[in-house]
C-alpha cells in the first residue's frame, strides 16, 4: 500500500500528519528527560538517606557494630548506596541512548521532511503552470476560431452585396483567409499544449508525486520504527540494572539472614558484664544481745570495724558499682566494673603498642637515613636528623612508660597482680596527710568497687618467693642494698608473681628502695627474703633524710 497511489490528492493532510509524527517524537523525548530527572533525584535521596543513618566517627554507634543486627543494618545502608548508583546508571543510559540520539534524529527528520515537501510543492507548481499554459492556448484557439467565423461571414456578406466594389470583396476574402490560417495555427498550438499537459499530468500523478509521497512514507515509517526502538531501549536500560539491583537486594537478605541473636546476646554480656559476684545472704543481726555485732562479710553493705557512719552510707545500696561516670574518670578506669575496666585497659595498651611500633618504624627509617648521609655526605647532613632521633627517643620512652603503667593495671584486673591495691590507691588523697594513728581507720573507710571495704582479716599463711626475679636480676652478684627505713603493712598482700614478696597486715619490714613512680616499694624481711610490694599497701618510715614519716597510699 503506497501513499503515492492511495493518497495522491492528500498533500496537505500528509504534511500535517508528518508534523504530528515529529511532535510525538519530541513529546517522547520530553517524557524520557523527566524520567531521567526522577531517577537522579531518587538516587540522590537514597544516597542522602544512607548517609543520614551511617554511624558518625568516634561515636557510640561504632561500638554497636559488634552486634550482628547492627552490621546487617550497615550492610543494608551500603547496598542502598549501590542501589542508588544503579538508578544513576538508568538516568545516564537513558540520556545518552534515547534523549540525545532522538534529539539528533528529530533534527535530521525535520530537514528531510522539509526537502520532500519542497519537492512536492515544486511538482505542484509545475503542473499548475502546465495547466495555465494549456488554458491560455485553448482560449487563444477559441478566440481565433471566432475571429475566423466572423471574417468568413463578413466576406460572404460583401460578396453577395452588388453595391460593393470588387476590391472590397477581395479584401474581405483575404481577411477571412488570414483569420482561418490563424485559427489553424492556434488549433495546432492548443493540440500540442494539450498533449504536453496530459503527459505532464500523467508524469505528475503517476511518477513524480508517488515518488515524493513514497519518500515521505518511508520517512514516516522510519520515524515509527525509531520510536519503537527507543521504547525498547527504555525498557532495556531498566532491565540491564535489574540483576545488579537483585544482587543488592540479595545482599540485604543475606545480611538479614546473618543476624545471630545468640551472638548478639553474648556481645551484650561482654559489653556490660561487671565481673562482680552477686551479693550473698544477709546474716541475721541479733540486736537483743549486748555482744559486739560483727557485720556479715557476705553483705554488700558490710563494714569491718566501723558500723556507724559507713554502715548508714552503704544502707540500701545493693548495687553500688552501678555508677554513672561523670567527667573523664580516673586514668586507670577504676570507676568501671572489673570486666569493663579490663577491656578499657586492654584497648589502651593496644593503642599504646601501635603508637610505640609507629615510633620505632620512624626511628629505624631515620637511622637508615642517617647512615646513608654518613656514608654519602653529598646526599645530606647527618646532623640534621639528630634532633628528630632524640625527639623520637623521648617519645618512645614516654610511650613505653605509659604502656608499662597500663599493663600493670591490666595485670591487676586479670589476676596476675592482686586487685586489693586498687581501692587503696583510689582513696590515697583522703589519707595521704594523716599520721600513723589514723591510717588504719582511713583504710577502713575506703569502699572497693563492689561496695565492700578493703580491710580483710589477717592471714596466717605466707608465700615465700625467691629474691631472684625479673626485677632484681641485676643485683645477683652485688652487695645487698642498705636499709633506708622501715614500713608497716596496712593490708595482707600475697606475692604470687616473681619479684614480689608476701606480707601480712600489721607486719613491720625494712625498706631498701623507695617507690620510683611505678607504684612498687622494695622491702626486705631477712637476708634471704626481699622483693616488691604495692606502695599503697604499706606505710613507709624513712630514716634521717626522709624529713619525718612519709606515707605512700
Amino acid at each position: 500500500m503506497s501513499w503515492g497511489t492511495e493518497l495522491w490528492d492528500q498533500f496537505d493532510n500528509l504534511e500535517k500528519h508528518t508534523q504530528w509524527g515529529i511532535d510525538v517524537l519530541e513529546k517522547y523525548i520530553k517524557f524520557v528527560k523527566e524520567r531521567t530527572e526522577i531517577e537522579i533525584n531518587y538516587a540522590k535521596q537514597l544516597r542522602n538517606l544512607s548517609k543520614k543513618y551511617q554511624p558518625k566517627k568516634n561515636s557510640k554507634e561504632e561500638d554497636e557494630n559488634k552486634y550482628s543486627s547492627c552490621r546487617a543494618f550497615l550492610s543494608t545502608l551500603s547496598e542502598m548506596n549501590d542501589y542508588a548508583g544503579q538508578h544513576e546508571v538508568i538516568s545516564e543510559n537513558m540520556t545518552s541512548q534515547i534523549t540525545v540520539e532522538l534529539a539528533r534524529y528529530v533534527q535530521e527528520l525535520k530537514q528531510e521532511r522539509k526537502a520532500h515537501f519542497h519537492d512536492g510543492r515544486k511538482a505542484q507548481q509545475h503542473i499548475e503552470t502546465c495547466w495555465k499554459q494549456l488554458e491560455s492556448s485553448k482560449r487563444r484557439f477559441e478566440r481565433d476560431c471566432k475571429e475566423a467565423d466572423r471574417a468568413q461571414q463578413y466576406f460572404e456578406k460583401m460578396d453577395a452585396d452588388i453595391n460593393v466594389t470588387k476590391a472590397d470583396v477581395e479584401k474581405a476574402r483575404q481577411q477571412s483567409q488570414l483569420r482561418q490560417q490563424m485559427a489553424e495555427e492556434s488549433k495546432g498550438e492548443y493540440s500540442s499544449a494539450l498533449q504536453r499537459f496530459n503527459q505532464e499530468q500523467r508524469d505528475h500523478y503517476h511518477t513524480h508525486i508517488p515518488s515524493i509521497f513514497q519518500k515521505i512514507q518511508d520517512m514516516e515509517e522510519r520515524r515509527i520504527v525509531r520510536l519503537g526502538e527507543s521504547m525498547k531501549t527504555f525498557a532495556e536500560v531498566d532491565r540491564q540494572v535489574i540483576p545488579i539491583i537483585g544482587k543488592c537486594l540479595d545482599e540485604v537478605t543475606k545480611a538479614a539472614e546473618a543476624i545471630d541473636q545468640k551472638k548478639d546476646s553474648q556481645c551484650a554480656v561482654e559489653a556490660f558484664k561487671s565481673g562482680f559476684e552477686p551479693p550473698g545472704d544477709v546474716e541475721f543481726e541479733d540486736f537483743g544481745q549486748p555482744l559486739k555485732r560483727a557485720s556479715s562479710e557476705s553483705s554488700l553493705a558490710a563494714q569491718p570495724g566501723k558500723e556507724g557512719k559507713a554502715g548508714s552510707k552503704a544502707k540500701g545500696k545493693l548495687w553500688p558499682f552501678i555508677k554513672k561516670n561523670k567527667g573523664g574518670g580516673p586514668e586507670d578506669f577504676s570507676n568501671l566494673p572489673p570486666e569493663q575496666r579490663r577491656k578499657k585497659l586492654q584497648q589502651k595498651v593496644d593503642e599504646l603498642n601501635k603508637e610505640i611500633q609507629k615510633e620505632v618504624d620512624q626511628r629505624e627509617a631515620l637511622t637508615k637515613m642517617k647512615d646513608v648521609y654518613i656514608k654519602n655526605p653529598q646526599m645530606g647532613d647527618a646532623g640534621s636528623v639528630e634532633h628528630k632521633l632524640a625527639e623520637l627517643g623521648q617519645n618512645l620512652e614516654r610511650l613505653r612508660q605509659e604502656a608499662q603503667k597500663f599493663e600493670g593495671w591490666l595485670a591487676e584486673v586479670e589476676g596476675r597482680l592482686p586487685v586489693k591495691m586498687e581501692p587503696a590507691r583510689r582513696q590515697s588523697g583522703v589519707c595521704e596527710s594523716q599520721n600513723t594513728l589514723t591510717v588504719n581507720n582511713c583504710a577502713q573507710d575506703r569502699e572497693s568497687p563492689d561496695g565492700s571495704y578493703t580491710e580483710e582479716p589477717s592471714q596466717e599463711s605466707e608465700v615465700k618467693v625467691p629474691a631472684v626475679s625479673e626485677f632484681d636480676d641485676e643485683f645477683d652478684d652485688e652487695e645487698p642494698l642498705p636499709t633506708i627505713g622501715t614500713c608497716k603493712a596496712l593490708y595482707t598482700f600475697e606475692g604470687q608473681n616473681e619479684g614480689t614478696i608476701s606480707v601480712t597486715e600489721g607486719e613491720t619490714l625494712f625498706v631498701i628502695e623507695e617507690d620510683k613512680g611505678d607504684g612498687w616499694t622494695r622491702i626486705r624481711r631477712s637476708e634471704e627474703e626481699e622483693g616488691y610490694v604495692p606502695t599503697s599497701y604499706v606505710e613507709v618510715y624513712l630514716e634521717k633524710n626522709a624529713k619525718g614519716a612519709m606515707t605512700y597510699i
